[in-house]
């Protein structure tokens, strides 16, 4: 994992608290701090433990998670003090106690080491060589990298830094974007929006010290995110398309506060920006005045969103489709994505593009949008795919992004000190440039939007998982996972449930299993995949908005020599000539080999079989590259695709049995998925019209000082299904005064509402108001409406009284300290800040700030304390000069303005003394 064990966490909270899972809460009375370390420390709260850790600077602003992780194994979602200088987090994890150290994680990170590698799994070297020679795959004859007939315009438009209110943000945002249009295109154009991810929002050197973290402080420029994109624009402009390319930096600047991240909010940005271009497509007005009226088809739009803004595309898809389908929303493509609360993107094509050496989002949760997604509608007729790039990270698909390219510092998001290590270093001979980087993400978001929006066939081998190569990716390794649409597509078993008696022969075991805790273990019913801590497991990883929703169901096939495992297909399956190929997804389990095989046998109904090395059609159990210790090798199920031209001898009219022989390694280990005949195809895509499940709000409540309420909540279906409805719901918070609940819901044909009780325990020590969620996630056979369910519990305990001293300090103390003393132990953060004034002692010459290099012209007089949670003393501090000459007593003040977490009454003036000891 990387692991930022000092530095500071980059999230604009400003008293907002992120979401955790919590345990049931337990009415307890503080009492002394049981563990602590350097800078971090654990105190007993109300039914568990607060972890407490200082940092010493602000850490970039990153699309993962912030955890708290005790002994290297992540407790939970930690929540940020307003300085961005600590971060702290409540849980009924009793390890905290025996904790020998505390540090700050990513989510997007389990399973990586700062900078080093370990030794490569079971089955001996790894297999970054034969990655290196790994085919590329045939010729694409159309590139969609390639610049089309049309020049491209470019054109801007700003309507303010605070022009629309968003309501999943609380908060207003800018409306900026940049516009690609085909210069005389004649007629209507598909519309495309891309939407970027989360990114520091400014950058400069301000003159004014910043109060809000949106708009940017004067003396900042915005940090222009939106503009990265001009590759595929620029691509699909010049093929007709229109594209826009919106800012988004108010939503990075709040989201850390707000109950999904920020997901709801980036979605409503993206409808209030489409409906601005009805306006001026239909009307005109604007910017542009008639410049685009009759220009833009806002029944054919596709979205594309790089990271958190690829949770929100998806988002803004389910929420047009809960608007009545006002836009026509066809086409989705997450590029690197957060996947906090297990969304479903039903009824729109879908692409979601993985790069493997994602420093950032690096567990690579998005690939859970094309499991999840896979038959979580009945009928559904949109086809689905999943790109892993080899060699490419996080950051370079932007060139705001990218260093050389981007006009505000920016990093490459894979850190190793090795610059030469495999897969991923900088230097790595299989590692992506950053020109090369962004001409696959051109290509792979050009052709997936030209292919379904402007239904061009010949792009279908691009996502259909043959591998298809595109000129303008040179030589990046990409592999294609795809679920053909329902219409051309038979699946004959998914593998996700029990095989019947008698399926399994010989020396072979076949088991269901998902996941890879005993959390994941409990809430799916079958066995775990695996033991490892799931950072390299993208399958498997749990969501941390969802963690107890169960992830995706595989068969795990081990064998000990010869044995098979045979699926019968019914009487309607058999005749499978339409179908252009036999496809399953596969993978080695990493405890194996790092590389196997096995022999796919079709057999019809005379009994003759043609016979099928994996090996000779895919390299999907070949171990991916890397060693392990840095969230590598990723264990990802890949294509094995077999033509059903290649079949021979057999009679494809009356297909009745597939078999996977155990009979090319003499032991082995696999998971596979998804058995199914299928033919690439179009498919039909638009906003979903299916019942949608939501869960109500529940309104504030006061805590208490004992006993348990009840916050009910309802989730509702906003009509009757004729089929069964099921979705998950569980209970999300920041504080133990919050039960957890976690349920599979099933709605019954007819049936529209269902209650879920979570319960409040209160207390008698201050705190925050707390908010807390009932999310829904993975739906069947429904969308998602509303899917967080809201409530707040108000704390109505009294707020401790806070006294500051005035203090006194010889010279050679080297600190003076002004007391912080509280009356009683408080779960708030508690902050001071303010300026040192001269009175007969002078900044630098007898006294000066902590931080003070004395570079800085004038003297920076800023100064702070602070008291964490469940602290009671404190000091603001002062450096003492100790300057050997004799000199009478001396006075400065300390003029305190700003506070956060105590009624201290501002402003008061302090006055600290310097006696001489010459």
């Amino acid at each position: 994992m990387r692991v930022f064990g000092r530095a500071g966490l980059a999230l604009a909270l400003l008293g907002g608290a992120l979401l955790t899972p919590t345990g049931q809460a337990q009415a307890a009375p503080p009492e002394p701090s049981v563990a602590q370390g350097n800078k971090w420390v654990v105190e007993p709260v109300a039914g568990g433990y607060r972890v407490t850790l200082r940092l010493d600077e602000p850490a970039p602003m990153r699309d993962a998670l912030p955890l708290i992780a005790a002994d290297g194994v992540p407790v939970g979602v930690a929540k940020q003090s307003p300085d961005r200088r600590s971060v702290s987090l409540v849980t009924p994890d009793p390890s905290l106690l025996k904790a020998k150290d505390v540090q700050l994680v990513w989510s997007g990170d389990l399973g990586r080491s700062k900078g080093k590698q370990g030794k490569s799994l079971v089955g001996g070297a790894t297999t970054d060589k034969e990655w290196l020679k790994a085919p590329l795959g045939a010729p694409l004859a159309v590139d969609p990298g390639a610049a089309g007939k049309y020049a491209v315009d470019t054109a801007e438009y700003n309507l303010g830094d605070q022009a629309v209110f968003l309501p999943g943000l609380g908060q207003k945002s800018e409306v900026v974007g940049k516009v690609y249009s085909p210069r005389a295109a004649v007629g209507a154009r598909p519309l495309v929006v891309f939407l970027h991810g989360r990114h520091s929002v400014c950058y400069g050197d301000a003159t004014e010290q910043p109060t809000v973290p949106w708009p940017c402080a004067k003396g900042e420029k915005p940090i222009p995110s939106y503009k990265g994109y001009d590759g595929a624009a620029n691509a699909l402009a010049s093929n007709g398309y229109q594209v826009v390319s919106i800012s988004a930096n108010a939503v990075n600047a709040f989201d850390g506060g707000v109950y999904d991240q920020g997901a709801q909010a980036r979605a409503e940005l993206i409808l209030d920006h489409l409906a601005l271009w009805k306006k001026w497509s239909t009307t005109g007005g604007g910017p542009f005045g008639s410049k685009f009226v009759g220009k833009v088809d806002l029944q054919n739009v596709g979205l594309m969103g790089h990271s958190r803004g690829g949770e929100g595309v998806a988002r803004a898809a389910v929420l047009n489709a809960d608007r009545g389908g006002q836009y026509g929303i066809r086409a989705v493509l997450p590029l690197a994505p957060t996947d906090f609360a297990r969304a479903t993107v039903p009824g729109v094509a879908m692409s979601v593009i993985l790069p493997y050496c994602d420093g950032d989002v690096s567990d690579l949760q998005g690939q859970k949008f094309y499991d999840d997604t896979r038959y979580s509608v009945t009928g559904d007729a949109a086809p689905r795919s999943t790109v892993t790039v080899l060699g490419a990270n996080h950051n370079f698909f932007n060139t705001e992004w990218t260093p050389g390219q981007s006009v505000a510092p920016s990093n490459d998001d894979w850190y190793d000190e090795n610059e030469q290590a495999a897969p991923c270093g900088a230097k790595y001979a299989g590692r992506l440039t950053a020109k090369e980087q962004q001409a696959v993400g051109t290509a792979y978001v050009a052709g997936f939007f030209r292919l379904q929006l402007g239904g061009e066939t010949k792009l279908l081998p691009l996502l259909d998982g043959s591998n298809a190569h595109p000129a303008s990716t040179g030589k990046a390794v990409v592999r294609v996972v795809s679920q053909a649409p329902e219409a051309t597509r038979r699946d004959v078993n998914r593998l996700d449930q029990a095989l019947p008696a008698g399926a399994v022969t010989g020396k072979a075991k076949a088991t269901v299993c998902a996941g890879y805790t005993q959390a994941a273990k409990a809430a799916a019913k079958t066995a775990t995949c695996l033991t490892s801590d799931g950072g390299d497991s993208p399958h498997w990883i749990e969501s941390y908005l969802a963690p107890h929703t169960p992830t995706t169901a595989v068969t795990k096939l081990t064998w000990t020599g010869q044995g098979a495992v045979r699926i019968n297909l019914g009487a309607l399956q058999r005749d499978v000539r339409k179908y252009s190929a036999l496809t399953f997804r596969a993978t080695p389990d990493p405890t194996g080999a790092p590389k196997t095989d096995l022999t796919v046998r079709v057999i019809d109904g005379k009994g003759h079989a043609a016979a099928v090395p994996v090996s000779a059609v895919s390299d999907a159990l070949l171990r991916m590259p890397g060693a392990a210790g840095m969230g590598l090798p990723k264990n990802l199920l890949r294509t094995v695709r077999i033509p059903t031209s290649s079949l021979k001898g057999i009679n494809l009219r009356d297909v009745r049995a597939i078999e996977l022989v155990t009979d090319k390694a003499a032991t082995g280990a696999v998971f596979v998925s998804d058995l199914a005949f299928s033919t690439p195809g179009l498919g039909k895509s638009a906003p979903s019209k299916l019942t949608r499940v939501s869960a109500t709000d529940v309104g504030k409540f006061k805590e208490g000082n004992s006993g348990t309420q009840i916050a009910d909540f309802w989730v509702t279906l906003s009509r009757p299904s004729p089929r069964p409805v099921r979705v998950y719901a569980e209970s999300t918070s920041d504080s133990l005064t919050v039960g957890s609940v976690f349920k599979e819901l099933v709605f019954k044909p007819g049936q529209t509402k269902q209650k879920v009780s979570v319960p409040i325990t209160g207390n008698t020590r201050d705190s925050y108001d707390t908010v807390f969620s009932l999310v829904l996630s993975v739906p069947h056979d429904a969308l998602l409406g509303k899917s967080f369910g809201n409530g707040e519990v108000v704390d109505d305990d009294p707020t401790p009284i806070l006294t500051v001293g005035n203090p006194t300090a010889a010279e050679n103390a080297k600190t003076l300290k002004f007391p912080l003393k509280l009356s009683a132990p408080s779960d708030k953060y508690i902050w001071l800040g303010g300026q040192l004034k001269d009175g007969t002692a002078v900044i630098r010459k007898d006294y000066a700030t902590p931080d003070d290099d004395g570079t800085s012209n004038p003297p920076d007089r800023g100064t702070y304390g602070q008291l964490q949670a469940g602290e009671t003393t404190g000091s603001i501090d002062v450096t003492v000069v100790d300057d050997k000459v004799k000199e009478p007593t001396e006075t400065f003040t300390l003029n305190l303005t700003e506070g956060d977490g105590t009624d201290y009454k501002l402003p008061a003036t302090l006055t600290g003394t310097i006696t001489d000891n010459d």
